[in-house]
C-alpha cells in the first residue's frame, strides 16, 4: 500500500488573552497577522476572522463566564495548505451540548419572535471556516477551526467578501 507524506503541523503562534468582553478583538488582530503571513488569501481571511471572533466571544462569556483572571488560549498551527485555530476555555463540559438543541437560526422567525435573538455563533462559525471541531479534556474546552490557505477548486466565490 502506497502512502502519501503528510506535512508536519507547525505551530506558528500561541498566545492568551483575559477573559473580558472585547478582547475577542485581540485574538482576531493576532490571528489575522500570523495567517496573512502564511498565505491565506484575503477572503478566506476575513472569514477566518469571523470565525475566530465569535469562538473567542464564546469562550470568554460561556466558558470562563467573563472571569478576567481565567485566560482563553489561543493556537495557530499550519499543516500543509491548511491552518487551524484552537481557542480553549476552561468551561468544562456543558450540561448540554449546545449544538444538539440548536435549532437552526432563522431570520424571519427571530425577527417575528419566534426564535430567541442569540443563537448565531456557532451557526457562523460552521459556516465561516471549512471545518469545525469541539473537544472537552476535563475542564478544557477547545474549538478548532480549520481553513484551507486558498479556496478549493471550482469555490472561486470563497474569495469575495
Amino acid at each position: 500500500m502506497t502512502s502519501i507524506a503528510q506535512p508536519a503541523p507547525r505551530r506558528l503562534d500561541a498566545f492568551a488573552v483575559a477573559s473580558e468582553p472585547g478582547n475577542e478583538r485581540l485574538a482576531i488582530s493576532r490571528v489575522a497577522e500570523t495567517a496573512s503571513s502564511a498565505g491565506i488569501s484575503a477572503g478566506r481571511l476575513e472569514r477566518l476572522k469571523t470565525a475566530v471572533a465569535e469562538a473567542t466571544m464564546n469562550a470568554i462569556e460561556h466558558g470562563n463566564k467573563n472571569q478576567a483572571e481565567i485566560p482563553v488560549d489561543v493556537e495557530i498551527i499550519q499543516t500543509g495548505d491548511e491552518i487551524t485555530v484552537a481557542i480553549s476555555d476552561q468551561g468544562g463540559a456543558p450540561t448540554q451540548d449546545p449544538a444538539a438543541d440548536a435549532e437552526e437560526p432563522d431570520l424571519v422567525k427571530k425577527l417575528a419572535g419566534a426564535q430567541r435573538p442569540r443563537g448565531w455563533g456557532l451557526f457562523l462559525i460552521r459556516n465561516m471556516v471549512d471545518a469545525m471541531e469541539v473537544t472537552i479534556d476535563g475542564q478544557r474546552h477547545t474549538v478548532w477551526l480549520t481553513m484551507r490557505t486558498s479556496a478549493p477548486e471550482g469555490a472561486e466565490h470563497d474569495e469575495q467578501v
